[in-house]
């Protein structure tokens, strides 16, 4: 089960940081390469608890779609969204805000996957996945 954890710097207060990262038309914005885009439940401005959506985007050229929820949500420093339906077997994303001495956020996306397929996914993920996930 792969485990990516990305961590950023960012010169804007929490709030804000924990914001942007919810909001669905920044996500859109920010995923023009796979042209991704909200096609049910949420489909603009801030997602909440409980909430759901479902994502269209091609990768590896072929059109997906990702349903995800809102399960944990401790504002502004954490929340967490897991798939519902979508390629994967399982999906689990944690977003952590920490708010720094000089006004600004490090953001940590700690993001856990099984992919499907048995010991071809598991192939898969170390060959491209990972890497592709990263991007």
């Amino acid at each position: 089960m792969p485990t990516i954890l990305l961590e950023t710097a960012i010169n804007a207060p929490v709030e804000r940081c924990f914001n942007l990262a919810r909001d669905i038309d920044v996500h859109s914005a920010s995923t023009s390469g796979t042209n991704e885009k909200a096609v049910a439940g949420v489909m603009e401005g801030l997602i909440g608890p409980g909430e759901t959506v479902t994502w269209e985007a091609t990768h590896f050229g072929v059109r997906q779609r990702l349903t995800s929820r809102i399960t944990g949500f401790d504002p502004p420093h954490r929340f967490v969204d897991e798939m519902l339906s979508g390629a994967f077997h399982s999906l689990h994303h944690l977003h952590e805000f920490e708010p720094t001495a000089t006004g600004g956020t490090i953001m940590r996306d700690t993001m856990t996957f099984v992919s499907p397929l048995g010991w071809l996914g598991i192939l898969a993920d170390k060959l491209f996945l990972e890497s592709y996930m990263t991007r």
